[in-house]
């Protein structure tokens, strides 16, 4: 940092914000590993995402800085300030990487958006300081990710599409079995309003059978009475005479008839 001092105090300043935020990120993943709940994890793995967006910031401060005083400094010390650009850069990449494996590690308790492109963190490397071939690599690399990427969008398309026919399908089965079960619920309520009113004519049936009987035992039971009171008392004068039953009568003279 001293000689970082001798070229500029905004430098100086600079890297030794980056250094901290290097001491933060080393410690920070070392913890990291030794965290066993989830949620902590998650949350560390955060906090720590925002000290490297943070530093990523810095060393383009730190590029724009040496930029402005290019034209004031002498090759070596303009080859000096670039290769510890590089170096921050490097250093950060490691930490990004880092960053990477702890998030395949606990994939499934991290959030995949098929369409989201690398973060910005995690794309640190500076154009100013990659050679053709490195640019080339990272072109192919990401276009390799993004074809990944769309042949997973493609199968979960393809895959909620039949999803979608399947539920479309079970829809209209138990759509049509409700409509039937409806049906026969109305034919069954019919039959039971049938059945009510038949029930309701029957008893009124019976009553009046029940009438006609009991009418008909007391008619019985009163010609069974007098027969036989008439056959055990036949002179009771107060009983009137059943044809048929009733005595022979006794000859009777007529008045003119001689004796």
């Amino acid at each position: 940092m001293s000689s970082l001092a001798s070229v500029s105090e905004e430098l100086a300043e600079i890297d030794g914000q980056i250094a901290d935020i290097f001491r933060a990120l080393s410690n920070g993943f070392q913890k990291l590993d030794k965290i066993k709940d989830v949620n902590r994890q998650s949350r560390q793995l955060e906090e720590l995402t925002d000290k490297m967006r943070e530093c990523k910031r810095l060393i383009k401060e730190f590029e724009r800085v040496v930029k402005a005083k290019e034209s004031r400094t002498d090759a070596n010390t303009q080859r000096m300030l670039n290769e510890k650009k590089q170096s921050m850069v490097k250093e950060l990449n490691s930490y990004v990487a880092l960053k990477k494996q702890h998030q395949s590690k606990h994939g499934n308790n991290k959030r995949v958006d098929l369409f989201d492109g690398p973060n910005e963190e995690d794309n640190v490397l500076l154009a100013s300081s990659m050679t053709n071939q490195e640019l080339m690599d990272r072109g192919n690399q990401m276009m390799d990710e993004t074809d990944q990427a769309i042949d997973r969008a493609k199968k979960v398309v393809h895959e909620t599409v039949d999803i979608g026919t399947e539920t479309a399908a079970a829809l209209k089965d138990q759509t049509e079995q409700m409509s039937r079960i409806v049906n026969d619920l109305d034919t069954i309520h019919f039959s039971m309003q049938k059945a009510s009113k038949l029930v309701k004519q029957i008893g009124r049936q019976i009553a009046t059978d029940k009438c006609i009987m009991s009418l008909l035992f007391l008619i019985v039971a009163g010609i069974i009475a007098i027969i036989t009171v008439k056959l055990v008392n036949p002179k009771n004068k107060d009983i009137q005479d059943i044809p048929g039953l009733a005595p022979p009568a006794m000859n009777r003279r007529l008045l003119w008839a001689p004796y």
